[in-house]
């Protein structure tokens, strides 16, 4: 198919994904102050608080940070199993980010604490990534392209 044709239907890109947290501030100061990024905008449904977040070379592209009772269509049980199950760390979510250097990053966030999941190693394809839990317990693979 060409690349025309792939996109005759309209889709130009990505724009958002929502990531569950434990706690917004802890998240926010995560994601903020330890990678950087910078918070673009406060929402608020139902009385919780939600945030988006993005790296400060794309800010189009944003990370919606909420708890995990923040969606007003999710019932009460479904509310708290999910908090459950975030607090078992089964329910981590995965991002990816691009790095221009994997042995940088790692050293940098090992350094400030955060919890190392796997250090930087080669993959078959070319590539270089290493990977960290936020606070929440979601994955976070950050990845250098190839060499």
């Amino acid at each position: 198919m060409s690349d025309s044709a792939q996109n005759a239907w309209g889709v130009t890109g990505f724009e958002a994904c929502t990531l569950a947290v434990h706690d917004l501030d802890e998240a926010l100061d995560f994601y903020c102050t330890l990678l950087g990024f910078v918070r673009r905008d406060d929402i608020e449904a139902r009385h919780a608080q939600s945030a988006s977040v993005s790296p400060p070379s794309q800010p189009t592209m944003r990370i919606i940070l909420q708890a995990p009772g923040a969606d007003p269509h999710i019932a009460p049980a479904d509310r708290q199993a999910t908090a459950d199950l975030m607090t078992k760390g089964v329910l981590g979510q995965r991002l990816v980010f691009a790095t221009d250097s994997c042995a940088a990053t790692f050293e940098y966030l090992e350094a400030a604490g955060a919890e190392v999941v796997q250090e930087p190693m080669n993959k078959p394809d070319g590539t270089r990534d290493c990977a960290f839990f936020d606070p929440s317990g979601n994955l976070l693979r950050f990845t250098q392209p190839r060499w």
